[in-house]
């Protein structure tokens, strides 16, 4: 019999996540925003299991405030009108800026968490988006099994020689001894009784294996986009959608069916294609292909060299739910078109720790401090652009709506995230999450151009290893890119 019969009544079998939502293997979320006049960042960590807690850390970075409560709550439909009880945010004892929470997410899909901050200056709230779903489902280890079995084993042994003892010995006076009668009625229920633990362990096994199968298949699945070349530099991407069926289980009120046909702009584009060429990491592109069907897009590819080179494809459901498709492909060295409109990237990028040159003698340089960068620690990266002369520059323009662009891919490019200066969150689900629908202007919710030559992205790192980093900004009407080398320690 296998362990897990023994246990089903009082065992639960957790499952591990790894997001490949609108990241890859970089489930938590950092938000840099305001509650009304209270200048806040945000960080969930999502539940490593759908229904499970997440984990709500808040810091206050400007502003007097005395209290914050949290709840949860669906981005569109009906659950998006129908808010359950607040719970309300501890203070931490040690740091008075800093308020942690816990919060049930009680189904998967598109959620958000609502936030109200009270103190000095009055009541302000703020949505932060949150993408729930679980993906993968372990096993339970060997020696907690066996014991688990064992014991089981003697449970059941013990509650059937407790029914035979009752059928033999209740009614008898002390030292009388059971009549052969007796003790034959006594076993033949005992027997009985074995029987019916013993089906009722069947039956469970079974109720067990069907639920946990019905799980396995909601599971969430990494999409992977099919990419190649047509008609000498044309890239025709087929985009995949193995979680089509997966929401309809479990909100039954207002599905939420992910389809390739419902795709919104995320500042102003349905779909942002990210390629970086394995394992130097030396050329990387941010192209934003044109859609040719439903889940088929294609995009002249500029000049860059041959290599293999790391696909990792955003969109934006119309729920809010985001996700990264990945893929690889193999491509030859092409003569390619001049970047045009919003497109960017470079095929020679050297990465420094703390300085990338950029054209025409100006450099980015990161504003580190010494400390080393840990795994799940959030942080400001902190870039500021300087001109020849080492002044900050004075000719940053908004790009895509906003100051900078930045993505993050480890060494081995398991490690993906597209981050922007609000935050890790898609900003058409941070449009939702605020108004409940999307404006129609296609760069709301976005922050504000670069400030004093500068610009930040809040975020941390989900694992120790090796990064490169990619910070994007608009300058003189052309956009340039630094590209970092970042290690990170448990």
């Amino acid at each position: 019999m296998r362990t897990r019969a023994l246990i089903f009544a009082f065992l639960f079998v957790l499952a591990l996540t790894q997001s490949a939502l609108a990241h890859v293997n970089s489930p938590d979320v950092y938000y840099d925003g305001n509650a009304g006049p209270y200048h806040l960042l945000v960080t969930v960590r999502p539940p490593v299991v759908v229904p499970g807690i997440a984990q709500i850390e808040i810091r206050v970075v400007e502003g007097d405030v005395e209290r914050v409560q949290i709840r949860p709550m669906r981005i569109v439909g009906p659950g998006a009108k129908l808010a359950p009880t607040a719970d309300v945010a501890q203070r931490s004892s040690g740091d008075a800026h800093l308020f942690t929470g816990r919060l049930w997410i009680m189904s998967r899909g598109s959620w958000k968490v609502q936030l109200e901050a009270e103190g000095a200056k009055g009541r302000g709230e703020m949505g932060v988006p949150l993408p729930a779903v679980s993906t993968n489902t372990a096993s339970m280890n060997a020696p907690l099994g066996a014991l688990l079995a064992v014991l089981g084993l003697l449970l059941l042994v013990g509650l059937a020689g407790i029914i035979g003892a009752a059928n033999r010995d209740a009614d008898l006076a002390a030292g009388e001894r059971a009549a052969p009668p007796q003790s034959r009625k006594a076993f033949l229920r005992t027997a009985i009784a074995a029987v019916l633990l013993m089906g009722g362990v069947v039956f469970g096994n079974y109720w067990w294996g069907a639920d946990a199968r019905a799980a396995a298949r909601l599971n969430y699945k990494q999409p992977r986009v099919e990419a190649w070349l047509q008609a000498g530099n044309l890239l025709h991407l087929s985009l995949e959608n193995p979680n089509a069926a997966e929401p309809t289980r479990f909100n039954i009120e207002n599905p939420e069916r992910l389809r390739l046909d419902d795709l919104i702009l995320d500042h102003g584009h349905l779909l942002h294609l990210f390629l970086v060429s394995m394992p130097d990491m030396k050329s990387f592109w941010h192209l934003h292909p044109d859609r040719i069907g439903d889940g088929e897009f294609a995009v002249n590819l500029p000049m860059l060299p041959a290599g293999r080179y790391q696909i990792y494809a955003d969109i934006v459901h119309h729920t809010g739910f985001p996700e990264t498709q990945v893929g690889v492909i193999e491509l030859p060295a092409l003569a390619g078109e001049p970047l045009s409109g919003d497109d960017s990237g470079a095929a020679d990028l050297v990465a420094e720790e703390n300085s990338s040159q950029l054209s025409g003698g100006y450099r980015m340089v990161w504003q580190r401090d010494s400390n080393a960068l840990r795994a799940g620690q959030p942080i400001w990266l902190r870039f500021r652009v300087e001109d020849p002369t080492g002044k900050t520059a004075t000719d940053l323009q908004n790009y895509m709506g906003m100051s900078g662009h930045m993505a993050l891919v480890s060494a081995d490019g398991k490690v993906f995230a597209h981050v922007h200066p609000a935050g890790t969150v898609s900003m058409a689900a941070v449009d939702l999450a605020e108004n409940g629908r999307q404006k129609s202007d296609a760069m709301a919710a976005m922050h504000g151009g670069p400030q004093n030559g500068e610009v930040s992205f809040p975020y941390g790192f989900p694992h120790a290893g090796d990064y490169r980093i990619f910070v994007q900004v608009k300058r003189a009407g052309r956009v340039e890119t630094g590209a970092f080398a970042a290690h990170v320690i448990p």
